[in-house]
């Protein structure tokens, strides 16, 4: 018999059964949030993973389309890889739950979360959150939980706890908070330039609620929760750490990572590392964990260097920023480009635009969002740490760092209306020595400006870091942090911005919580430092977005037209429009509502285009002059294009002001021609006029002589065909 557990949740009901399903996991959850069902699963290994020396957690958020009554695209026709969606809910739900584990378990551990039903109301993301922490903490895996997780939104100035999939979309804040009993430990949002001190209020809003879900948690573990098992530890041996000492006295270990170049504190690592190993050649079970008690050692030297020395490994005050420096247009011919460098850490960016028909179409849950109009790509390749490895695409560290410098820039980005283009912007990294995403979001600003795109404000990003000692009031904020602060702090507290407020934050910890002083104090430092950045550094090198895309960017016209004319614009078969791209080489897309987007490189042909879409668009009236081509000729007279499928006649006397004697003595098929509506007769047929006097204004005419000719000719036309027939 299964046990079933309840709570109201932001005004709904979240409901738990245990043992219902998935008996044989470590943990299972089976989660009710409204009418959106997950399961979430957490069971580890019997015994720790060999010759590794982190701790390997897999979570996985699995996106089963059935949840919302789709079948999966694409041959197969069934699930492939995570969306984009899935890796990045994926490392939200580890980044809270990574630091609770304990930093000497090596078994292998995996939280699984499938989303089985979706409504649209309650968020399938926050239910997997929760699902995970709970079936995490009433397994037998070693757990220092338990932590809870809200979301927040911002909706017409008011902070709404768990939003709808709707309210989470046009909002104004996007907000994740992750909970212990006491302190915060992650944070993820996304806004639109929301002031620091309001967001400080959602966050600790956020805090309050996760609360009562730990106290909810903590019901359902002592009810159901089972005994934690023991593990073999993988902690390094003192004994090895104080023969290190000896050979390696903490002064000369100080010295070996005291300097900003990267590569020559790695040199130095190396000597002292080989060093140890021909001291330790006889103690194999040293050895096979060697490199681990290095990376302690340093990381215990430079931890004791800022916390009770006040020195940074660089040599920088504790607020001070790299060197930064800022250039665009590296990169001839791309639409536009921009190169950001802070310290060791340099990202290239180039911003691509096209028609809006190339936006990223997807494939997910939400079912009102199909595609997405901007895309932020991040590329770490091996070199830019110096190491060599093939590349396999992007991983979910290269996808969560792209979807955060997009989630940054997405505030300040021009409606389509305004700017009807698709825009991709692919950062790739040259150097890195810490916080490339920071860097990506820079440098993705700029390359914006450069390439035209008219972006409301400036955004910059910087990254703060963190080194805690025994007691929460000791502690260190580090702006700018590099990678080995990264490696051995406790925190990296990412946040990008306007001069206005933030667009997005993303805080990773290795504690178990940050107090309200540190948030607060890292908040107002990133603010502080993107600051400086933009004035000193983004500024100079571009200060406001061109005027115009580049020219060898696609040039967008728009039209409206109506809906109604459409499959006259396609023509049968699309032979009407396949004609018009023949003719101009543009590229048209045309919307349901009669939206029309001419796009080209040739401001001409994209004109000329324009021009054959409204000829088609709009009746024709007496009285207006067109430019034609002659499609064909008759004894009476030749008939003009004046649209696709729309012709009209000028009569043989209307071809010219003297008398002619024979049609092709003026026109012949092919030539363009400029003609003046003189008449629509009842039947629609439209007669034209070459004349000079008419086409100034001055002429007229009835119509009736060009008429008489014409049925004639028909008439003879008729009797020649009855004449075949009859000698058939």
């Amino acid at each position: 018999m299964y046990k079933s557990f309840s709570m109201e949740l932001a005004g709904r009901t979240l409901t738990v059964d245990i043992d219902r399903v998935a008996k044989q996991a470590g943990g299972a959850a089976f989660m009710h949030y409204g009418e959106t069902t997950v399961l979430s699963t957490a069971t580890s290994s019997k015994e720790p993973r060999e010759g590794i020396d982190f701790f390997p957690l897999s979570v996985e958020y699995e996106e089963k389309l059935y949840a919302v009554g789709k079948i999966p695209g694409g041959f197969n026709r069934r699930e492939g890889k995570a969306s984009e969606n899935a890796v990045l809910t994926s490392r939200v739900i580890d980044r809270p739950m990574r630091p609770l584990f304990p930093k000497d378990y090596r078994n292998d551990v995996t939280l699984n979360n499938m989303v089985m039903s979706v409504d649209p109301e309650c968020r399938p993301e926050l239910v997997a959150m929760l699902g995970a922490a709970i079936a995490t903490c009433i397994s037998d895996i070693p757990f220092d939980g338990p932590c809870a997780m809200t979301q927040v939104g911002l909706i017409g100035g008011e902070l709404v706890l768990n939003p709808s999939q709707e309210q989470w979309k046009n909002g104004d804040l996007n907000l994740t908070v992750a909970s212990t009993r006491e302190k915060v430990i992650m944070i993820e949002a996304g806004a639109n330039e929301v002031p620091e001190a309001r967001m400080i209020e959602a966050i600790y809003k956020a805090h309050e609620v996760n609360q009562t879900i730990i106290a909810f948690i903590d019901k359902i573990v002592a009810e159901v929760g089972r005994e934690k098992h023991g593990y073999t530890s993988c902690a390094i041996p003192e004994e090895l750490f104080d023969a290190i000492k000896e050979l390696v006295p903490p002064l000369e270990m100080e010295k070996a990572v005291f300097t900003d170049d990267k590569q020559t504190r790695e040199k130095n690592i190396s000597n002292i590392t080989e060093k140890l190993a021909e001291a330790f050649a006889d103690k194999e079970d040293w050895l096979e964990v060697l490199s681990e008690a290095v990376y302690q050692y340093q990381k215990k030297t430079v931890r004791k260097m800022i916390l009770k020395d006040g020195k940074r490994p660089d040599g920088r005050e504790m607020t001070q920023i790299r060197h930064l420096s800022a250039e665009v247009d590296l990169i001839p011919r791309v639409h536009g480009s921009a190169m950001f460098t802070r310290g060791q850490t340099q990202i290239c960016n180039v911003c691509t635009l096209a028609p809006l028909s190339e936006q990223q179409k997807l494939d997910g849950l939400d079912e009102n969002e199909v595609s997405k109009r901007y895309m932020h790509h991040y590329n770490f390749p091996s070199y830019s740490v110096g190491e060599t490895k093939p590349s396999r695409g992007p991983g979910r560290r290269e996808i969560g760092h792209g979807a955060l410098a997009e989630r940054a820039l997405l505030p300040v980005l021009p409606s389509e209306a305004d700017f009807p283009y698709a825009i991709r912007t692919v950062s790739e990294t040259f150097e890195s020595n810490g916080s490339t995403s920071m860097a990506s979001t820079c440098a993705s600003c700029m390359s914006l400006m450069a390439a035209g795109v008219p972006i409301r404000k400036m955004v910059a990003g910087i990254s703060c870091g963190l080194v805690t000692g025994d007691s929460d009031g000791e502690f260190v904020l580090l702006t700018d942090i590099q990678g080995l602060e990264d490696f051995f702090g406790d925190m990296d507290f990412k946040v990008t911005g306007t001069t206005e407020g933030i667009t997005a934050i993303q805080m990773d910890i290795k504690i178990h919580g940050l107090t309200r002083e540190i948030v607060e104090g890292a908040i107002a430092r990133c603010r502080e430092a993107r600051l400086f950045i933009m004035d000193t550094c983004m500024k100079p090198a571009i200060s406001e977005p061109r005027k115009e895309v580049s020219k060898y960017a696609p040039k967008i016209e728009q039209i409206t037209i109506d809906p109604q004319k459409i499959g006259d614009v396609v023509g049968k078969q699309g032979k009407v429009i396949n004609k018009i791209i023949e003719e101009t080489g543009v590229k048209i897309d045309i919307e349901d509502d009669g939206s029309v987007s001419v796009c080209g490189t040739d401001k001409e042909m994209i004109a000329k285009a324009v021009k054959i879409i409204e000829s088609i668009v709009t009746d024709i009236e007496a009285g207006q002059v067109y430019t034609g081509k002659v499609v064909r000729i008759m004894n009476f007279g030749a008939f003009v294009e004046l649209a696709p499928n729309k012709d009209g006649m000028v009569h043989i006397s209307k071809l010219c002001d003297k008398r002619v004697e024979k049609v092709e003595d003026v026109v012949n098929i092919g030539d363009e021609v400029t003609v003046k509506v003189m008449e629509i007769d009842k039947m629609g047929r439209v007669n034209l006029s070459m004349r000079p006097a008419d086409l100034s204004g001055k002429g007229g005419g009835s119509g009736r002589e060009e008429r008489r000719d014409e049925r004639r000719e028909d008439r003879r036309d008729n009797s020649r065909r009855e004449g075949r027939r009859n000698n058939r």
